[in-house]
């Protein structure tokens, strides 16, 4: 369960931003779009948040920052090698920040304890490092390592909380490296289920791509779930077929050059190609099958929707969407959200959160106040992500689709008259 994420200097987040989903003040849709946690202390939490604002406002930058911090979690102590540099991007529009630390925070909980955790880094190496656990209410730092540029060595602070091989893991972490992720990979058991909520609990997914849904129609049971989903979308699809051959050069366009078939036929040699076939009724009441490529572009995107909306739902996880609202009519995303705040399709409380432009779900009593979030850049090109309880709508009587879009939350596009031509 996410509780809040912080980013400072990544991209065009140049000073700390935070988001949150712990609920705020009010009780309107109390009981379907919170849930109640309890880590030593019970605690409110939101099912689900949109963020909201122009284009390259800094909504996919915000999301790519925590997809960045997953990436490095997994795979920093497993995947790089000494001297490999970190992917990480900053601020580049100012002097002070382009050679500073990105720095992200994440705080959660896993089997009813709280975590906050967090690292910061250059490409060239992991800066800061730190972990606070309260399995008890009060704080334990578990670990903390940092960067002494004057003495080219980390300073530790190892707690005598976490117990294993500690020294083992200090020696094997890498400059470029998590100790986190190093000590995961030697076996601490303690920091084992951290690491597995980012592996597994945490999913910021690219939509674009079907094959999480493809591989749930190759199991009959999981297929007949992904068909519910489908009728429950209300898409006239009576079935899904995966069907499996080996590549055939023959089976590429008669004009293409010689010799890029050559190269596509030796890349592709061997290898198995999925086809994906909707089967529809024709009007005789006989199976047609269709390429998933001749559907529309809703419900390609709707099927590749299916196997993240299904996982996470039945496992609690939390999931991270960019662009929810597009080639979906506003009555589909509606329907997407709000699989998230019934306790029927949602029984482990995951939480969903997503960018959108489609502002008629404002006023269709879908979210609370404090399940909605802006992006804007200021004149300084930086993103500043604030909620839509920093302005104190009133309840019930204010327009927020009309609102947003009069300007009074900021967050939209200024549109400037076209010079003339010529």
């Amino acid at each position: 369960m996410l509780i809040e994420f912080n980013v400072t200097n990544f991209q065009s987040l140049r000073t700390q931003q935070t988001f949150s989903l712990t609920k705020g003040k009010g009780d309107e849709l109390f009981e379907t779009n919170t849930f109640k946690v309890s880590a030593v202390n019970e605690f409110d939490l939101l099912r689900s948040a949109a963020i909201y604002g122009p284009n390259a406002g800094g909504k996919s930058s915000f999301l790519r920052a925590l997809l960045l911090m997953k990436k490095i979690v997994l795979a920093s102590a497993k995947s790089l090698q000494r001297g490999d540099k970190l992917p990480v991007t900053p601020f580049r529009l100012s002097k002070d920040t382009l050679l500073a630390p990105s720095e992200f925070e994440v705080t959660f909980i896993v089997n009813q304890v709280r975590y906050q955790y967090g690292f910061s880094a250059t490409t060239e190496r992991i800066h800061k490092e730190w972990l606070l656990a309260y399995p008890k209410g009060r704080a334990q730092r578990w670990f903390e390592r940092s960067w002494n540029e004057q003495g080219q060595r980390y300073h530790w602070e190892i707690g005598g909380n976490l117990t294993g091989e500690k020294q083992l893991w200090q020696k094997s972490t890498r400059d470029n490296a998590l100790f986190l992720s190093t000590a995961t990979q030697l076996n601490s058991e303690q920091l084992q289920p951290i690491y597995d909520w980012f592996d597994k609990t945490l999913r910021v997914v690219n939509i674009a791509e079907p094959n999480f849904s493809i591989s749930l129609c190759e199991r009959t049971d999981e297929r007949a779930r992904v068909m519910d989903f489908l009728h429950a979308a209300d898409l006239n699809i009576e079935d899904i077929i995966v069907e499996k051959s080996f590549f055939d050069v023959n089976a590429l366009p008669n004009d293409m050059p010689e010799q890029l078939k050559n190269a596509i036929a030796g890349d592709l040699k061997g290898q198995q190609v999925i086809n994906i076939k909707t089967v529809h009724k024709s009007i005789e009441d006989e199976s047609v099958r269709f390429d998933l490529t001749e559907e529309s572009d809703g419900t390609q995107r709707l099927f590749a929707f299916a196997g993240p909306w299904i996982d996470t739902l039945a496992n609690g996880h939390v999931l991270f969407i960019d662009e929810l609202h597009s080639h979906l009519h506003p009555q589909l995303v509606q329907f997407l959200v709000q699989l998230f705040h019934n306790a029927e399709t949602n029984p482990k409380n995951a939480q969903l959160v997503f960018t959108t432009h489609e502002t008629s779900i404002l006023n269709q009593e879908i979210f609370r106040r404090d399940q909605i979030w802006f992006c804007e850049k200021g004149e300084d090109q930086a993103t500043t992500l604030y909620p839509l309880t920093d302005f104190s709508p009133r309840k019930g009587r204010e327009n927020l689709e009309l609102a947003y879009l009069s300007g009074r939350y900021g967050a939209l596009p200024y549109v400037r008259p076209l010079r003339k031509q010529g």
